[in-house]
């Protein structure tokens, strides 16, 4: 646990890089591990979307910590290798900024939500996001190596929305679900310019 301090600076780290040019398809060379692990983290709203992913599995707490996560993944892998097989799938723009309204509003309702139902609805997104990576795959032997970057990117965005949902609990006390509820009403904003335009 006492290592999860460095591992979310890290992916923040990467995050803050000016890269937001290089997110979308069609953009720059994307061969290879280092351009897989730029691409969720080089958008704002693929960021926004992994981090309220582990801010809702920190705040339902439990084995939803693993689950909801893991489902997220999962899903978005699923999704990338249908992207990188040529599959088309509509929407998968609104889905990825619908994602982060969505997210966004059930967090800042702050309510409990089933774990299974979490697990649904996150991997459901996922599906949108990992058709955007899929995309931009190359097929070539360097498409094992960009699929694993966005796919530790996107653990890693995870891991810092667990560890600002957790994080907070430890400071914040009493205060933390009110702060996770003005993230995640932040956050739906955020979706809503997303999909507006906007941002």
């Amino acid at each position: 646990m006492m290592r999860l301090p460095r591992l979310v600076l890290s992916s923040l780290a990467f995050a803050t890089l000016p890269t937001a040019a290089f997110a979308h398809t069609g953009v720059g060379d994307t061969s290879g591990f280092v351009h897989g692990f730029m691409h969720p983290v080089g958008g704002l709203d693929h960021v926004l979307a992994m981090v309220a992913v582990g801010l809702l599995a920190a705040r339902l707490g439990g084995r939803a910590l693993w689950l909801v996560p893991l489902s997220f993944v999962t899903m978005m892998i699923l999704g990338g290798v249908a992207g990188a097989s040529g599959y088309g799938m509509p929407f998968v723009e609104l889905g990825i900024s619908g994602s982060i309204l969505v997210l966004g509003f059930v967090i800042a309702l702050g309510r409990q939500l089933p774990t299974g139902l979490a697990m649904a609805l996150v991997g459901f997104f996922g599906i949108f996001h990992g058709h955007a990576h899929g995309t931009e795959m190359p097929v070539d032997a360097q498409g094992f190596a960009y699929g694993a970057g966005f796919v530790l990117a996107t653990a890693l965005l995870h891991a810092a929305g667990l560890a600002l949902g957790l994080g907070a609990d430890r400071l914040a006390g009493a205060w933390s679900a009110k702060a996770s509820r003005v993230a995640g009403g932040a956050m739906a904003a955020a979706g809503a310019g997303i999909m507006a335009g906007i941002f």
